[in-house]
């Protein structure tokens, strides 16, 4: 099983930052990889078995189900339920913990995922750099225009 695990310190108070992150929907606002998205069957996007629907700037297709959400812990899991990249099993959290002594942001954005030896260097690289770390720091970047 492939893991992927990113970390990143956005300077806002855990409150901002989540109050924009917590949207399951909301990527589509905020993160770079994103040209649409949608919630099916017209669900609200932060209850638990929504599965939101969206495409990437590049054309690629995803469908996503949200599988767990607190708003007390400040997180969000998901499972991938259709892509374009051949992985398997794909679970992913989001979570945002609050940095006390400065009032910032301590964002973690981890997946597991079964994909094939031959593809895992590059999909690693691409959940990690190109969607977990550009989008932590796409919403920070968003934060600070807010």
């Amino acid at each position: 099983m492939a893991k992927v695990y990113i970390s990143d310190i956005i300077e806002a108070p855990v409150d901002k930052v989540w109050a924009l992150a917590r949207d399951f929907n909301g990527h589509g606002e905020w993160h770079p990889k994103i040209s649409e998205s949608r919630i099916e069957d017209g669900m609200p996007p932060d209850q638990v078995g929504c599965v939101r629907s969206f495409t990437l700037t590049d054309g690629g297709h995803l469908r996503e189900r949200l599988l767990s959400f607190s708003d007390l812990d400040h997180a969000f899991t998901y499972s991938i339920i259709a892509s374009p990249m051949p992985i398997e099993n794909y679970v992913a959290t989001f979570r945002c913990t609050a940095i006390t002594e400065r009032d910032a942001t301590f964002v973690e954005w981890w997946a597991a995922f079964e994909v094939g030896a031959e593809d895992e260097a590059e999909i690693r690289r691409a959940v990690g750099k190109e969607t977990f770390a550009a989008g932590i720091r796409a919403l920070a970047e968003r934060l600070d225009r807010a």
